[in-house]
């Protein structure tokens, strides 16, 4: 049996969402209005001087006109930077920004910040004298999650550090990996992020308890959807989503968001059909009606037993509707300020993509990247690659069950123009994508189905030619070493 996670408070990873929100030119200005006030509330709520320091200082700020797009705030002569920080939607700053800076604000937040940090030394010092090691690992451990609160990256992870360093509970240092990794997100640093997710993987398979395995697992998914590793990713979302308990990491919701968009990008037709489609989990909120008390009741399973019942028409879905606006407090989960939100474009995706109405299917399509790809700062950097992936698989789709295909036909079935239809093919037919041919003048597309065998030898010699290449190399310079010896 597990200990109960420790050291899950902070960072808050929401509040980095909201720090997004005010550089992202696709976000409302409502919603930045909200996101501003959260921002402000929670800097002074928490004290967050190093925070406010590297948001909106006049020469050092992220957020300030003079220094747009600088991707961290400067380091002090001598001091190694553990963390990069990426918090902003791109290297520029589209508009400016509200966060003013106040010198007055900013000295009061730090002489809180002293007077904390002394009472939690007198802390450390009592534990010393009159208790144990336990007490005064719980001091450390409160000084480190002092830092992570108020935002200050560098001193955070080196104080989890140094109580990683005195501890030897397998769970608690599973814990205080996780707090690090959270650290790594909450700033966009990717490299920091695998490093301590590979860091914790270790320290899992050393022996680690079945809930932090789970966690583990949706950090994992996480990670590698930032790093647009989607075949990774979607098997490891889509397991997480019936025994998610990792709420200090993102919502439900976003889960059910991130695990969609990545098995209907990544998974095979069969598996999407059994774990998306058809997953107890998925159509509790996507489904309709019957669908959704179905799943919510336990009649619906999903997996190699599954039915193959049709899904509803994504022409008879209207985005917006009250039945896919899903508050998903209703559904048994820990969040208890988590808004409502429109499922209805995600619906609408993948019912479209596994009936094959692909008219239906791009305006989904479209739906969904404005809804969520340009909402979410996970997701935002990879849209126009996702849109562009999530192209080709209907391309794919539509064409695997054709020999010969006519040009104004396809276009028709995805609601596009000829010429559109024409150039967008072409791109993936000249990086191999799409195995397919284009006459134009007869205007068919064939498909063109190439042997196994000989697509296996094809394999073999492109490889064995790269492979002789380095050799021929390798040797050159065995060579020239034994030259210089001589």
């Amino acid at each position: 049996m597990g200990s109960d996670p420790q050291y899950a408070k902070y960072p808050n990873l929401s509040l980095a969402q909201d720090i997004f929100n005010l550089s992202n030119p696709a976000c409302s200005q409502t919603a930045q209005q909200a996101s501003l006030k959260k921002l402000q509330s929670a800097i002074s709520d928490h004290h967050m001087a190093p925070l406010y320091r590297h948001l909106a200082h006049p020469v050092e700020g992220i957020l300030n006109s003079q220094g747009e797009g600088t991707p961290q705030h400067t380091a002090s002569a001598g001091t190694k930077v553990l963390v990069n920080s990426n918090l902003l939607s791109g290297r520029k700053v589209p508009h400016k920004i509200d966060l003013a800076w106040d010198e007055k604000l900013y000295d009061s937040l730090v002489e809180e910040n002293k007077k904390e940090l002394d009472t939690l030394q007198k802390e450390e010092d009592d534990a010393a004298e009159a208790a144990g090691d336990t007490e005064v690992q719980a001091a450390r451990g409160k000084r480190a999650e002092f830092w992570a609160r108020v935002g200050d990256k560098d001193k955070a992870v080196a104080a989890y550090e140094a109580v990683f360093e005195k501890t030897g509970i397998l769970g608690t240092k599973i814990d205080l990996v996780l707090a690090i990794i959270r650290i790594g997100l909450f700033f966009g640093d990717k490299q920091f992020v695998k490093k301590n997710v590979e860091r914790a993987n270790a320290l899992v398979e050393s022996g680690g308890d079945w809930d932090r395995r789970n966690r583990l697992k949706a950090y994992k998914g996480l990670h590698l959807l930032t790093i647009r590793s989607y075949n990774l990713a979607a098997p490891l979302l889509l397991d997480s989503l019936s025994t998610f308990t990792s709420y200090e990491l993102c919502t439900y919701s976003n889960l059910v968001v991130y695990s969609v968009l990545a098995g209907s990008l990544a998974l095979k037709r069969v598996d999407f059909k059994a774990k998306v489609v058809d997953a107890p989990e998925i159509r509790a909120i996507l489904g309709e009606g019957e669908d959704r008390l179905s799943a919510l009741t336990g009649a619906v399973s999903s997996g190699p037993g599954a039915g193959d019942e049709e899904m509803k028409d994504a022409t008879s879905v209207t985005p917006g509707t009250a039945s896919t606006v899903v508050n998903l407090t209703t559904l048994g989960t820990e969040t208890d300020s988590e808004a409502p939100m429109d499922f209805s474009p995600l619906s609408n995706l993948v019912s479209s993509l596994y009936n094959g109405i692909y008219r239906s299917f791009f305006v989904a399509l479209a739906a969904v990247e404005d809804n969520f790809l340009s909402q979410d700062r996970y997701l935002y950097e990879h849209r126009a690659w996702f849109v562009r992936e999530m192209r080709l698989r209907g391309y794919q789709q539509l064409l695997q069950s054709y020999r010969v295909v006519g040009l104004s036909s396809m276009a028709n079935d995805f609601g596009v123009t000829v010429d559109f239809l024409d150039r967008d093919l072409a791109k993936f037919i000249a990086g191999d994508r799409i195995a397919c041919t284009i006459d134009r003048v007869n205007g068919i597309i064939e498909t063109n189905r190439p042997d196994d065998k000989n697509k296996q030898y094809a394999d073999v010699v492109k490889q064995g030619d790269a492979l002789i290449t380095k050799l021929q190399k390798y040797g050159q310079a065995v060579r020239l070493r034994g030259s210089e010896r001589g």
